[in-house]
């Protein structure tokens, strides 16, 4: 019970929350008393307080392992913020910085220390940690991003086989893995790799609750976009996926043009480019940061409003820590993605022409064709997001556009065997193009090569446009009964599923798309009163006067914004107006340290609007 007294009060405290969420207090309890644990907890959910308050009860030094550079500095700056002695060890440093960190460290000074795999294995830090352990204790070891030790994971990191030798040199040292995405596979090799068989296992739930999942078909994707930020995101800070480095840098540049604060962010720029990108989006308002997947691991503003894929992702997993990256701070994000079936046939060509070993390329196919059923489904998508990871979700959610414009459904069970019969007779090597010219009985230059007007096929399906035909044709790659022949140069082929439809032995339904696929802001899609509220709020002017002053002291240190504090503890100033110190020490996400630094400060922005 002491334990539990001592955690409460410190999240009090020091870090201004006034109840743990979820499993946080079993987590930590746990770690405390000296247990190894498997923490499974979403990106938002909180994973950071589950070492980092074992690590301020336990004598010592906590020892987080983290691969992800910029996510050390945000941390370390925000512990500092709140009065905690903390440091990182990484290649950002130079050799003054990193021996005025060991100096530290060798006199006790540091209660948690985030250091990259690959220097916590060197001979060297393991001999100064054995030193440090003798001298003062080691609180913990946390290996952060543990996913990062799954050859099958989409972030593997081989420095992290080697992190067993920790249970080996340091056995008496709990220790605590933490993951925002692990499917069962992943989940078991952390605990083979880790050696943690005898870790208490917490697992919170995937749902993410605050974020709207929508998922629409390209329809010229440049004037989606736009609508989707001029009429949702005209000041925010987000995200916006591409899958090659030329597409985001042209997105950059294009959006620019139209007047948005667009940033490129991919492996092949300059690194000193690449780091001043990286720090004007942690560091400034409402920046748009276009980006390949190298973007984001570790990225910890919690203000990012939306997160858009101009192009699918490769896997379920990836689509949820991308989208993850959204909402961090509990207020309610957008996930937004337009996809076509060209899509499709890209990623099945890149992976299919790729150099993996074939039974990582069927695993890959496999996570690819999860992520087609989720685009392509009618069901509530948090269900189906959380379906995927093994966990339950009773579905209407409100928070989805399935759940909010429910998806009509029609028999297509006689255009998809028009359609297979179509790929079929034509030699199963033509694009789903060519095979809509058949079935529309149009007579171009290629038809007439291949005399394909001599098909039972030609003309056959006239009852049906374009636009649907191109809708059968996704639907069908999507539910697998279609594949793509890259010997065929891309060309629709049948697979084995197919047989029974084309049998009439089953049937299949298919969703109707609309005949408007461009971003909406209906009514419906602005369900959600704490988006409404936080919509309001954008050009009330005391809420820019506490942004201001909170932009200029984050200037003033050097850290991000977020780390004076977050867009939900801002919000609640301003719900709130407290008029004195202890009002505004009970405000959440302010604890006794931030309080002493910055309340004066709101408090004379409250009070010179208050007049």
């Amino acid at each position: 019970m002491q334990a539990n007294t001592a955690a409460q009060q410190l999240l009090e405290q020091t870090f201004g929350y006034s109840a743990f969420r979820g499993e946080q207090e079993a987590i930590v309890n746990h770690v405390v008393d000296g247990g190894d644990a498997l923490v499974l907890m979403p990106t938002g959910g909180g994973k950071s307080l589950c070492y980092q308050i074992p690590s301020l009860l336990r004598p010592g030094v906590g020892i987080v392992v983290s691969p992800l550079i910029a996510l050390m500095q945000d941390q370390v700056d925000a512990l500092r913020q709140l009065g905690i002695q903390a440091a990182f060890l990484n290649s950002s440093l130079d050799a003054d910085t990193a021996r005025h960190v060991y100096q530290a460290l060798m006199r006790g000074e540091l209660k948690v220390l985030y250091v990259a795999p690959e220097r916590l294995m060197t001979p060297s830090f393991l001999s100064t940690l054995h030193d440090i352990q003798q001298r003062f204790g080691i609180a913990l070891f946390a290996i952060d991003e543990a996913h990062c030790v799954s050859q099958w994971g989409h972030d593997f990191r081989p420095e992290y086989r080697q992190l067993t030798v920790l249970h080996e040199e340091f056995p008496e040292v709990p220790r605590i893995a933490l993951t925002a995405t692990a499917d069962t596979p992943t989940r078991n090799e952390i605990v083979e790799r880790l050696g943690l068989e005898h870790a208490r296992q917490f697992i919170s739930s995937f749902d993410r609750p605050n974020i709207r999942y929508r998922v629409a078909l390209k329809n010229n994707a440049r004037k989606q976009l736009l609508g989707f930020l001029e009429s949702e995101h005209p000041n925010d800070a987000g995200i916006i996926y591409c899958l090659s480095r030329r597409k985001v840098e042209e997105t950059a540049a294009w959006l620019k043009e139209q007047g948005w604060d667009a940033l490129p962010y991919h492996a092949g720029l300059d690194a000193t480019v690449r780091q001043a990108n990286q720090q004007r989006f942690l560091r400034e308002e409402g920046i748009i940061m276009v980006a390949t997947v190298a973007f984001g691991m570790g990225i910890d503003k919690p203000n990012v409003r939306f997160v858009v894929h101009l192009d699918l992702p490769k896997s379920m997993e990836g689509y949820y820590q991308e989208t993850g990256r959204a909402g961090r701070d509990g207020l309610d994000a957008d996930a937004w993605m337009v996809y076509g079936l060209g899509d499709v046939v890209n990623m099945r060509q890149l992976l299919d022409g790729s150099d993996t070993p074939e039974e990582r390329k069927r695993l890959e196919r496999q996570k690819l064709d999860a992520l087609l059923g989720f685009c392509e489904s009618t069901a509530c998508r948090h269900q189906a997001i959380l379906r995927y990871f093994g966990e339950q979700h009773p579905g209407n959610c409100g928070q989805c556009d399935n759940c909010l414009s429910p998806v009509d459904t029609w028999n297509g069970t006689e255009a998809a065997r028009m359609a297979l019969s179509c790929v079929f007779r034509s030699g199963q090597r033509f694009g789903a193009g060519h095979l809509i010219d058949i079935l529309l009985g149009k007579t171009t230059e290629q038809i007439k090569r291949f005399n394909h007007q001599s098909l039972s096929t030609f003309g056959i399906g006239k009852a049906l446009n374009q636009a649907q035909w191109s809708s059968v044709f996704r639907q069908l790659v999507a539910s697998g009964l279609l594949s793509t022949d890259m010997e065929g140069y891309g060309g629709l082929r049948l697979t084995e599923e197919a047989r029974p439809l084309l049998r009439g032995e089953t049937e299949i339904w298919l969703r109707s798309d609309p005949p408007d696929v461009r971003a909406s802001s209906s009514k419906a899609e602005r369900a959600s009163r704490s988006r409404e509220a936080y919509n309001e709020v954008q050009d009330d002017p005391l809420w820019l006067a506490l942004k201001a002053k909170r932009l200029e002291l984050a200037r003033e240190q050097e850290v991000p914004p977020y780390v004076i504090f977050h867009d939900s503890t801002l919000l609640e100033i301003l719900n709130q107006k407290p008029g004195s110190l202890p009002e505004m020490g009970r405000i959440s996400g302010i604890g006794a340290a931030k309080l002493a630094r910055y309340g004066d400060a709101f408090l004379e922005v409250l009070e010179e609007y208050a007049h």
